[in-house]
């Protein structure tokens, strides 16, 4: 009997794990730039001592789904978003360069580009900073020009370019904070691809499909409780052969 409540127990955490991936792709189908996560379960036999005699469960999170959302226009100045692939370069808290796909930035009281999580937008040079100016315009290539303050309508000045990358997407992997990393190579740096274009005055969706993401946590649910009825069945048995082989 142990051998069918060892396996039910397996399913029912592997359950467990894949509905919160899905629920988490679910939370998320709000947010600018987001990446669902795909879930999918295989067999994995037992290795020891022995011969393997069983096998269980095992979610893992294979990749991420990388096809691009919708563009929703705001027509917001610090807006932007990057309509086929590539990513924005971000410094996460570590100091090192991370990856996202989310465009909606902002300024800080020292004028500087971040990201609403507080992480500094990465130029060609470093982080960037705007000055004090009456107009932002960001080109399609990431130029950020401006006419300042106290300026006229022809004084527009270049003070820097976002810097847009296209690494291979089989090469990154996405963190517990929604960046994406290039695999086992922590402090990695990303050149500029000339060929990555954004869009002003835009964002780009998430690409959750909130039906399915609803659908398959429906399925898991059903799943898992299949799973704790069959080691609820396993543990009535084994009470049953237990009381078989009880000396009178």
């Amino acid at each position: 009997m142990d051998k069918a409540l060892y396996i039910s127990m397996s399913g029912a955490k592997q359950n467990m794990f894949a509905q919160r991936s899905h629920a988490n792709n679910l939370a998320n189908a709000n947010t600018t730039g987001f990446r669902e996560d795909f879930a999918q379960a295989r067999s994995q036999p037992v290795w020891g001592d022995y011969h393997p005699t069983r096998a269980y469960a095992m979610t893992e999170r294979p990749a991420s789904n990388f096809k691009a959302g919708s563009m929703i226009e705001t027509g917001r100045e610090l807006d932007v978003a990057i309509p086929n692939q590539g990513f924005f370069v971000v410094q996460d808290p570590e100091g090192n360069e991370a990856l996202t796909r989310a465009g909606n930035f902002v300024q800080d009281v020292n004028g500087q580009l971040l990201t609403p999580q507080g992480l500094s937008v990465m130029g060609e040079n470093g982080p960037i900073s705007i000055p004090p100016a009456s107009t932002v315009n960001i080109a399609n290539d990431g130029t950020i020009s401006l006419i300042p303050t106290d300026g006229q309508a022809l004084d527009i000045v270049d003070i820097g370019r976002i810097r847009l990358v296209n690494p291979d997407i089989e090469t990154l992997d996405k963190g517990t904070d929604g960046l994406f990393r290039i695999k086992d190579q922590p402090g990695a740096t990303f050149d500029q691809d000339p060929n990555v274009t954004v869009m002003s005055g835009f964002l780009e969706s998430s690409n959750v499909n909130s039906i399915n993401a609803m659908t398959e946590m429906m399925s898991h649910q059903r799943q898992y409780e299949l799973q704790v009825k069959m080691m609820k069945t396993s543990e009535e048995n084994s009470e049953k052969v237990a009381s078989l082989l009880q000396i009178q």
